[in-house]
């Protein structure tokens, strides 16, 4: 196991981590082209990084021999663990050739080294004794004549060839190494990176499951509290009718106002109740949809016909348009006549007296969604889905830009303030999203400030 570099201190601990192989390679090898010398780099831990070398005539010959072939053996594993501890070491072979080790440091640290060889030593002028007593069989003429292929260097040349070596693989190093610790910071950098967004992505995770259950526990205690309210309610607005009527005796003007105004709040509250229920019943997933397919310039006409009496007391005309031919959609009829109310209520809320709100439908073509760039050749070949579009228009005020995007949102209302002139709970528009979204659709708002708004949603046309 490579032991961890020290960013802080600048520190290096192996060759092989900070050195290009195959340009290290390179640089032994142009050095075996001008000097003919074998040369070997090993790491501190006895591998072999680079290895640029020509098998001479004699080492040939000699591993022809009984006793050649261990010799040479042990000769390589000797050099190969020699560790030149206060600098180079020239070691001898049974052949009278020299290898030289070099240690390689940097930083005060040993890297590992290198080895230059086997070179003849220009001094030696006849064959060693060593090598004829090698093996019985050993022909003294023919290794005279291998050894006289053997590079010949002088000692003080050897040297001048290794120091010079050595400056080379200093400036590999120190290269590589700049290298390395650039990478290293990077990758730390970029680790650093993806810890502090694992940890924010943790807190996030935490955060929206918290969130998540406060939503459930709200719509829980909200789908509770209406339930348990509703009953006494339904009471309390059966008993104001049952006053209103004189079933308890007959009531003076007064008495009749009052019992009309606990009539009217009790509806009120009934229909915010009755509304937080549907909002619990589909954040929860519990609204069932029953699909049938729709008459919509009837159902238009419906909605039309039930929010009159409200439009004759505000003094807000009704009008219907149908831009004939529709196209046959499945929907739930009750969940599309409530979706229709509530914006038609809202509406009438916000439009002038004596204006118009303008409730329409026509079929449409929806832009088909191209799913990214591969999918785009489907899209072109595949065919048009129609839609009915339903719109309610008013001529109020308008809804200003920067609160268009949270006019859907459960509880919210644009003019939010305690004196606000337009009652209601901020329910409608979100409850009115929800189903349209149940239906597959897309519901989206058109407003201009002073000129009125527009709600527009569609409900796509289904396969059979």
């Amino acid at each position: 196991m490579s032991e961890a570099p020290d960013l802080t201190l600048a520190d290096v601990s192996r060759l092989e981590d900070i050195v290009d192989k195959t340009a290290l390679t390179e640089v032994c090898r142009s050095f075996f082209d001008l000097f003919s010398i074998p040369i070997r780099v090993f790491s501190r831990d006895g591998s072999l990084i680079a290895d640029v070398h020509e098998t001479r005539a004699i080492c040939t010959y000699v591993n022809t021999l009984r006793e050649g072939r261990p010799a040479c053996s042990a000769l390589v594993a000797d050099v190969k663990n020699i560790d030149p501890e206060d600098g180079p070491i020239e070691h001898p072979c049974f052949t009278g050739a020299i290898y030289r080790v070099v240690p390689i440091d940097y930083q005060g640290r040993r890297l590992g080294r290198f080895v230059i060889g086997p070179y003849f030593p220009a001094e030696l002028k006849q064959v060693p004794g060593s090598l004829l007593v090698l093996d019985p069989e050993i022909d003294g003429e023919k290794a005279r004549t291998a050894l006289g292929e053997m590079p010949r260097v002088r000692k003080e040349t050897a040297e001048r060839l290794a120091a010079h070596l050595t400056r080379i693989l200093d400036l590999i190093i120190f290269s590589g190494h700049r290298s390395f610790l650039t990478s290293e910071m990077h990758v730390a950098s970029v680790r650093e990176s993806f810890r502090s967004l694992a940890e924010k992505n943790a807190a996030l995770q935490e955060a929206y499951d918290k969130l998540k259950e406060l939503d459930r526990l709200k719509s829980n205690f909200l789908a509770t509290v209406s339930h348990e309210l509703r009953t006494p309610l339904t009471s309390i607005i059966g008993y104001s009718d049952m006053l209103a009527t004189g079933i308890a005796g007959d009531l003076n003007a007064e008495q009749a106002e009052f019992v009309e105004t606990i009539r009217s709040k009790g509806d009120h509250l009934l229909a915010l109740i009755s509304s937080l229920l549907d909002l619990g019943k589909l954040e929860q997933g519990r609204v069932q949809l029953s699909l049938v397919y729709v008459d919509a310039a009837a159902l238009l006409d419906e909605v039309a016909k039930t929010v009159a009496p409200m439009a004759t007391q505000r003094n807000v005309h009704i009008d219907t348009r149908v831009e004939a031919p529709l196209p046959r959609v499945k929907a739930d009829p009750v969940r599309l006549r409530q979706v229709l109310f509530n914006l038609s209520e809202n509406a009438m809320k916000f439009s002038p007296d004596g204006g118009t709100v303008t409730l329409s439908v026509r079929g449409v073509e929806l832009e088909p969604d191209g799913g990214g760039d591969d999918a785009m050749g489907l899209v072109l070949m595949a065919a048009p889905q129609t839609a009915l579009e339903l719109s309610v228009t008013d001529e109020g005020p308008g809804i200003p830009d920067d609160e268009i995007e949270r006019i859907f949102d459960a509880f919210y209302q644009v003019d939010g303030s305690s004196t606000r002139e337009h009652g209601g709970t901020g329910l409608g528009l979100s409850i009115v999203r929800r189903l349209v979204d149940a239906h597959g659709g897309h519901v989206w708002v058109e407003s201009e400030v002073g000129h009125g708004t527009t709600f527009r949603f569609t409900i796509p046309e289904t396969d059979e």
